[in-house]
């Protein structure tokens, strides 16, 4: 199968690190916001094509797929673009800034049929894959969920530190992630609320936010998210169950009591991000629909365009 990757930033390399661990992928191209930058990126992971134009790449003989790792601005009318040029797209989490967006990409998936798939990776993470596979088997049933998703970000900077050219968003982004996953585990959310902090000057986004969800099970979920945090950065979960309680750190996954929990044949990799292009591959190759579809996420872009009426109104 023959990807290409746009986006050649933090997170973009972190597909080109999961995607050689793939058997039969081959990324032939990489498109970036500058020429100089994104050849780098090529060189060191030894792709042969690069350009700073998504239609460039679209064009090429054989392509099958798209990853898009762009800004977030971006997602909603380049994903529209590569399905309208026959290839399959894996959309960096968020799908939208927009409900209006998300709405239209689910349109030209629902027209064309071909895979769009989103990345919310806590899907794949091979911690909350164990406590899913507890759910599915029905030996745990979510109550609550706590979760804290925190950084410190006070100016407008990227995952390793340099400078973006654009500007990140705790709801539309960080809070997807949460919402996404909450429905996931404990069923369809019914009623949600938030609350949000002063807007930074300069940037014109809230830097603190308050999320409460009900999910139809009757379960609950409270998230706070911070760009303001000097301090451990992250997003750590806390599951409430009725038979076990969880806590979830990055890959790692503990008992209520610190216990750590053997991870070990959950999945094959504990790397979410190549797990996540493990189904993209997988769904294309097999003709189905991915976990993550854009179907299956709607809900959530749903319910986080509802909280942006509810914070804005």
């Amino acid at each position: 199968m023959k990807i290409a990757l746009a986006g050649a930033g933090a997170f973009g390399e972190k597909h080109l690190d999961g995607l050689k661990n793939i058997p039969g992928v081959e990324v032939i191209s990489v498109v970036g916001r500058t020429l100089e930058s994104t050849q780098k990126t090529a060189d060191k992971y030894g792709i042969g094509h690069v350009t700073t134009d998504l239609a460039e790449t679209l064009a090429l003989p054989g392509l099958d797929a798209v990853i898009l790792a762009t800004p977030t601005q971006m997602h909603a009318a380049q994903a529209i673009q590569c399905m309208e040029a026959g290839k399959h797209v894996q959309v960096e989490i968020p799908l939208c800034d927009s409900l209006a967006d998300g709405e239209a990409v689910f349109a030209k998936q629902q027209e064309t049929g071909l895979v769009c798939m989103a990345g919310h990776t806590r899907r794949f993470n091979p911690s909350h894959q164990y406590v899913h596979n507890k759910i599915v088997a029905g030996e745990l049933n979510i109550q609550q969920m706590d979760v804290q998703t925190y950084f410190f970000r006070r100016t407008n900077i990227n995952a390793k530190g340099e400078p973006r050219s654009w500007t990140d968003h705790l709801l539309w982004h960080h809070a997807a992630h949460t919402v996404d996953l909450f429905a996931y585990q404990a069923g369809p959310i019914v009623e949600a609320h938030a609350l949000q902090g002063p807007k930074h000057p300069v940037l014109g986004i809230a830097m603190d936010m308050s999320i409460q969800l009900k999910a139809e099970s009757g379960a609950i979920c409270t998230l706070s998210l911070s760009f303001n945090n000097d301090g451990p950065l992250g997003t750590f979960f806390r599951y409430i169950g009725d038979t076990a309680t969880y806590l979830a750190r990055y890959d790692d996954l503990l008992t209520g009591k610190e216990e750590p929990i053997d991870l070990t044949g959950v999945t094959v990799s504990n790397n979410g991000i190549e797990l996540q292009d493990r189904e993209f591959v997988s769904a294309i190759l097999e003709g189905r629909e991915p976990n993550a579809s854009v179907a299956q996420v709607m809900p959530c872009y749903r319910v986080l365009g509802a909280l942006e009426k509810q914070l804005e109104g």
